[in-house]
């Protein structure tokens, strides 16, 4: 059997609409560009399975008729893109620096820079959110860790949020703004990694590159890994505060039960707020053999797309999925947005400390933070997904 074609998007339709709608034809689709599309969390967790489905590597590259070029490079030598036993070396170096450890000494600069980011801006009338908030935590977080000076960060976020655009399928001139601004990025990465090299301090970077040259990684490689660490730490983080954030204002009953007992409940409002409105659209994976699921023929090679965002409103899976609430308890013990096997975020922990520290302050500080404009919206079912801007007054 084959998979039908996925139905036209309405304009008036959110990412969700459009989602229900298309599963309703099936529990296996295809979209224009021939991925076949699925929407459960078991049909998730089942096609990330190695013997199944290998991680994409350049295929999308195919698609937008790349074969050269920065965004064909991070798409060859990510460890994001890659499988055995290039993953492996690849992410090795990253994952021994990037421990929870190294999350559990940060806790206390978090928690200083996110009361610091809260009480610059409390008072002072309407403020964007997303990216005076979000976005300088995010990239003050991953300026810390990388040992970037903050007068580089209004040049890296910048290049970070136009560069991660690349990392989904796009329209030409789009991916050409993308790719000018990933070759500027890997310029400045080269030149950070020069300097740790020569007479850097005995950092994370020292320790990373230490680390590398225990594995025959290329130079290349070597940039590429930290070029992915700016765009999935900076970008995701920002995003993901934002959506949920703009959750707890619009449900105002959960933003005052988290505000009256933030130790009790902060955990599950960054649980919830990954859940409800993910910032990953989808996990794309390349069928490693001929596969008939659910009935429909999937020829090797095809790429495949579970939808993170409908698994995480799976009813088989979560009680009222379409329901916001902080004190949910049906949560899996390893939070799906994060990814699975292998390619697992290995950045999970710092990403949920940084929320938990950012809503903590703003919860201490701000308990009044209203929204002053529209909510935002979440669109795309890329790898990631973009957030408009939150207008909001931070009060006391």
């Amino acid at each position: 059997m084959s998979a039908p074609l996925i139905l036209p998007r309405e304009e008036t339709w959110t990412d969700h609409d459009y989602v229900r709608r298309a599963a309703a034809q099936g529990p296996v689709v295809r979209d224009r560009h021939g991925i076949f599309i699925t929407f459960s969390l078991a049909h998730m967790q089942r096609l990330v399975d190695p013997f199944l489905t290998r991680q994409m590597e350049t295929e999308t590259m195919a698609i937008q008729g790349l074969s050269s070029g920065p965004v064909y490079d991070l798409f060859a030598n990510s460890m994001l893109f890659s499988n055995a036993p290039a993953h492996g070396k690849r992410r090795a170096p990253l994952a021994r620096s990037f421990a929870v450890p190294l999350v559990n000494r940060l806790r206390g600069e978090l928690q200083s820079l996110a009361c610091e980011l809260v009480e610059d801006h409390l008072g002072t009338g309407d403020i964007e959110f997303r990216d005076r908030i979000g976005g300088q935590l995010a990239a003050r977080t991953i300026a810390m860790v990388l040992g970037v000076p903050r007068s580089d960060l209004p040049l890296i976020t910048t290049l970070v949020y136009s560069a991660i655009r690349a990392l989904s399928v796009r329209s030409p001139s789009v991916l050409a703004e993308a790719a000018k601004d990933l070759e500027a990025l890997n310029a400045y990465v080269a030149d950070l990694l020069q300097e740790h090299r020569s007479a850097g301090p005995k950092d994370f970077l020292a320790d990373y590159l230490e680390r590398t040259g225990e594995t025959g990684l290329s130079a290349l490689e070597i940039r590429m890994q930290i070029v992915t660490l700016l765009l999935a730490g900076s970008d995701t983080t920002r995003s993901a505060l934002t959506s949920t954030m703009s959750q707890l204002m619009q449900k105002r009953s959960q933003w005052e039960l988290l505000c009256a007992d933030p130790k009790t409940h902060i955990k599950g409002a960054v649980s919830e707020g990954l859940r409800y409105d993910p910032v990953i659209g989808a996990l794309i994976r390349v069928a490693d053999k001929d596969l008939l699921f659910e009935g429909v023929a999937i020829p090797e090679g095809s790429l495949i797309g579970p939808l993170v965002v409908s698994a995480l409103r799976d009813p088989e899976v979560y009680s009222t999925p379409e329901t916001f609430d902080i004190t949910r308890t049906d949560h899996p013990r390893w939070h799906p947005v994060f990814g699975a096997g292998e390619h697992r975020c290995l950045g999970e922990a710092l990403a949920r400390a940084e929320l938990e520290e950012a809503l903590t302050a703003l919860c201490r500080i701000a308990p009044g933070t209203e929204l002053t404009g529209p909510p935002p919206k979440l669109r795309g079912l890329g790898a990631t997904r973009t957030v408009g801007e939150m207008p909001c007054r931070l009060i006391g």
